[in-house]
């Protein structure tokens, strides 16, 4: 499964106030890469490999960034039996660096597709 396929498989209104869900709702994949999202159990909590996703971003942060990380297959650890939505979760809290203000993600997404803004970052 892909997160574009994670997202569209679970109930919208449950993230209606995330502003960084109803982004990749709206965001249209684009080309993929050979990269996963990989879920695995540590100290007993879910962790989502850190460098496939928030690196990405914050390194080459482009308009098809985000396209892309829809593209990206989640690897689950075989022995890990959690739900979508405790999935879905725990990559959309890696992908806002454990915690924009609501005020600051939604800034940052909007921010996000403006390509004059991301002309001087580059």
């Amino acid at each position: 499964m892909t997160l574009r396929e994670l997202i569209q498989s679970v109930d919208s209104e449950q993230y209606s106030d995330s502003a960084l869900y109803q982004k990749l709702l709206d965001t249209k994949p684009e080309y993929g890469s050979n990269r996963r999202i990989q879920v695995k159990l540590v100290n007993d909590e879910i962790a989502i490999t850190r460098s496939t996703l928030v690196a990405l971003l914050a390194k080459n942060a482009h308009v098809g960034s985000l396209g892309d990380i829809l593209t990206y297959p989640i690897d689950v650890e075989p022995d890990l039996n959690i739900s979508k939505i405790q999935l879905l979760d725990a990559i959309l809290h890696e992908l806002s660096s454990n915690g924009f203000s609501d005020s600051d993600e939604s800034a940052f997404w909007d921010d996000f597709d403006n390509l004059q803004k991301a002309k001087i970052i580059r």
